[in-house]
C-alpha cells in the first residue's frame, strides 16, 4: 500500500511509534557498568543494547533450542513483556506456546569417516573437514567406492550403484540443488552423497568448523517408528579436505573447484579408495516455547486484526570451539532483535502512560545526528495502534524455522486475522544505514509501504540481489507467506565495492553462526538507532492503515484458489 504525502504529514505530526525513555532510566543505566556505553549516544538505543547484553551474555549460554539456558531466556523475555503491559498470547493464558520437538544428534565419540586406500588410510576430521546430516532414518554405517560425478545431474549418474558419489556442492541457479543431487544419486542406486564446498561462492562463503551435527524436527502426534532407508545421510566436505581426497589420484582438486565455481563443465572420474562411515547417534524428545504477547489495538473495528512483529530467540549454544571459544552467543543473530521487540513494548507502555518528549534527540534523513531543521524529532510518544500488535519470540529458527512453523499450524489467535508479519532477522548494523534489502518486497503491499517509509528517512529499499542464498526461505517470515499472510524482512544493504560490502562480507566469513557473534563485535550504533526508527514507523503505518495489507496477485505466495 502506498502512503500518500498527506498521510506522511499526518504520521509525522501524530504520535508515531517512537523511542522514548525517561531521564531517570537513562541516568540509572549510565551508573551501571556496561563496556560499550560510551559508544552509544541515544538513551533508547542504550536500553536496547543493555537488553541485548542480558540476552546474549555468557550467562545465557547461547540459548540453544531445548536447553535450560533457552528456557531462562524465554522466562526473561516473558517477564519483560509482562512488565511492559503486554497481555499473554500463548497457551492457556500464559506467555508460552510449547513446541514439541524431536532431536537426533551425531555424537563425535564413536563417529568416524575414513578413506581406505593404497598407501594408508585418510581420516577426515568430523566437524572440521566433514559433517553429516543427523538422521535416524538413514543408514548409520556403510562403506563404498568413491566416484566424482561433477554437479551430479541425472545424466552424470552413471555407474554409481553401491558407491558414494562425490558432487560439486554448488548453490548456483541453473545447476542441481542439494535436494536434486541426493534424489539423482538415490535413483541411480548410490549408497551416499558427499557435497564438496564451493569456495568461490563468496556471497556466503563456506564456514568451518560446524558447531555440531544435530537435527531437530517438530514432533507431531501419531508419528511412525524409525525405518532405515537405503542410503547414508547427506555429507558435506570442505574444499581443503577435497584436495586431500584427490591426492595421488592424478586429478587437480584446485582446477576442479575453479571450474565448478565458474559453472564450467566438470569431469567424471573414479576416486581411488573407499569411504567407510560410522555414525553414533543419540536422540531425545523435548519441548521448547515460543514467547507470545499482545498489545491490544485501540480501534474497535480493527483491533481484532494482528500485526505480527517477530524475532527468533534461539541460538546455537555450546559447540565446536573456534579460536578457543566454544560458546555461540548469537548476539546479532538474533538476540539483538528480540531485544528490539522488548524495547518496543517498553516504549508502547511509556506512550500509553503519557510520558513523552523525554528523549528529544534528532537525526537527519541521511542517518547522521546533526540536529538541523530537517532532522526528524524522536521525542514523540508511542501510543497503541489501531490494529493489535502480536509480539513473537520464536524458538527453533536455527533448527529449521520450527517455532514459526508450529505457530502458523497452531495459531493462538485466529489465523484469518493475521494481517501482516514483520520479521527481524539477518540484520547487521555494521555500517551507516542507507540501503536495505527486503525479502518478499515485490510479493505483498508491505513492500510499497516499506519503500515509502524508507524514502522519508533517506533509506533505499531494494529487492534481494543475491537470490542464490535463499534468504527468503531461511527465516521466520517464510511460514507466514506459505499460508498467504503478507510478510517482510530486512537486511542491511550496500553497493558493490564499498566499505559497507567489505564489512558485510567480513561478518559472514568470521562471525556468522560462530562464537565471534558476541557482544564485543563491531556495531554501528547510529545505524542501529536509524533502523529502530524505521521499524517503529513501519509497524505503526501498517497497524494504523485503513486498508489491510495484501499479497499481490502475481506473487508465488498468492492464494490461487
Amino acid at each position: 500500500m502506498l502512503v500518500s504525502a498527506d498521510m506522511r504529514n499526518l504520521l509525522s505530526a501524530s504520535l508515531l511509534i517512537v523511542l522514548v525513555v525517561s531521564k531517570l532510566a537513562a541516568q540509572s543505566a549510565s551508573v551501571q557498568q556496561h563496556p560499550r556505553d560510551g559508544e552509544i549516544h541515544d538513551a533508547d538505543t542504550l536500553r536496547w543494547w543493555h537488553t541485548t547484553e542480558a540476552l546474549s551474555g555468557d550467562a545465557m549460554e547461547g540459548r540453544d533450542t531445548g536447553s535450560a539456558a533457552y528456557q531462562r531466556a524465554a522466562e526473561y523475555v516473558a517477564g519483560r513483556f509482562k512488565a511492559a503491559g503486554l497481555l499473554p498470547a500463548g497457551d492457556d493464558g500464559t506467555y508460552f506456546q510449547r513446541v514439541p520437538m524431536h532431536e537426533v544428534q551425531v555424537e563425535p565419540a564413536g563417529t568416524s569417516f575414513v578413506v581406505e586406500r593404497a598407501g594408508g588410510a585418510l581420516k577426515l576430521d568430523f566437524l572440521q573437514e566433514i559433517t553429516v546430516a543427523a538422521s535416524e532414518t538413514a543408514l548409520h554405517e556403510g562403506s563404498g567406492a568413491l566416484a566424482f560425478r561433477g554437479y551430479c545431474g541425472k545424466e552424470e549418474m552413471t555407474d554409481v550403484a553401491g558407491k558414494i558419489v562425490v558432487c560439486f556442492g554448488t548453490q548456483r541457479i541453473g545447476l542441481p540443488s542439494g535436494v536434486e543431487r541426493a534424489a539423482n544419486a538415490k535413483a541411480a542406486g548410490a549408497l551416499g552423497v558427499v557435497s564438496v564446498d564451493d569456495p568461490y561462492f563468496t556471497i556466503e562463503p563456506p564456514r568451518w568448523p560446524y558447531a555440531y551435527a544435530r537435527s531437530v524436527t517438530l514432533r507431531e502426534a501419531g508419528g511412525e517408528g524409525v525405518r532405515l532407508g537405503t542410503m547414508l545421510p547427506g555429507m558435506r566436505l570442505s574444499a581443503e579436505a577435497f584436495a586431500k581426497l584427490l591426492a595421488g589420484s592424478g586429478q587437480d582438486a584446485a582446477e576442479i573447484l575453479k571450474l565448478g565455481g565458474a559453472k564450467q563443465p566438470l569431469p567424471n572420474f573414479e576416486i581411488p579408495g573407499r569411504l567407510r562411515v560410522r555414525l553414533k547417534l543419540s536422540s531425545r524428545d523435548f519441548s521448547s516455547p515460543n514467547v507470545l504477547a499482545v498489545r491490544p489495538g485501540s480501534d474497535a473495528r480493527l483491533a481484532g486484526q494482528y500485526v505480527v512483529v517477530a524475532a527468533h530467540l534461539d541460538g546455537y549454544g555450546y559447540g565446536t570451539p573456534v579460536h578457543g571459544d566454544n560458546l555461540y552467543n548469537g548476539t546479532l543473530d538474533d538476540a539483538a532483535y528480540v531485544a528490539l521487540l522488548i524495547q518496543m513494548a517498553d516504549d508502547l507502555k511509556a506512550g500509553a502512560a503519557g510520558h513523552h518528549g523525554l528523549t528529544a534527540v534528532s537525526y537527519s534523513p541521511g542517518g547522521q545526528s546533526d540536529g538541523g531543521s530537517d532532522a526528524i524529532d524522536k521525542g514523540i510518544t508511542l501510543v497503541p495502534t489501531k490494529r493489535s500488535i502480536l509480539f513473537c519470540a520464536f524458538t527453533g529458527e536455527e533448527k529449521g524455522l520450527l517455532g514459526s512453523s508450529w505457530f502458523v499450524k497452531h495459531p493462538t489467535v485466529p489465523v484469518a486475522e493475521l494481517a501482516a508479519d514483520i520479521n527481524l532477522d539477518q540484520l547487521r548494523p555494521l555500517f551507516p544505514l542507507k540501503i536495505m534489502t527486503a525479502e518478499a518486497v515485490n510479493d505483498t503491499t508491505l513492500g510499497a509501504t516499506a519503500r515509502e517509509v524508507g524514502k522519508g528517512m533517506g533509506i533505499e529499499i531494494r529487492e534481494d540481489r543475491e537470490p542464490e542464498r535463499g534468504l527468503l526461505r531461511r527465516a521466520d517470515q517464510y511460514p507466514f507467506l506459505k499460508i498467504h499472510v503478507p510478510a517482510i524482512s530486512f537486511i542491511f544493504g550496500y553497493d558493490p565495492g564499498t566499505d559497507a560490502e567489505r564489512r558485510y562480507r567480513e561478518w559472514y566469513e568470521v562471525r556468522y553462526h560462530r562464537p565471534q557473534d558476541d557482544l564485543t563485535q563491531p556495531v554501528d550504533f547510529q545505524a542501529a538507532e536509524t533502523f529502530d526508527v524505521f521499524f517503529y514507523r513501519l509497524v505503526e503505518t501498517v497497524a494504523d492503515a485503513p486498508v489491510r495489507p495484501a499479497i499481490l496477485p502475481d506473487s508465488q505466495f498468492a492464494d490461487k484458489k
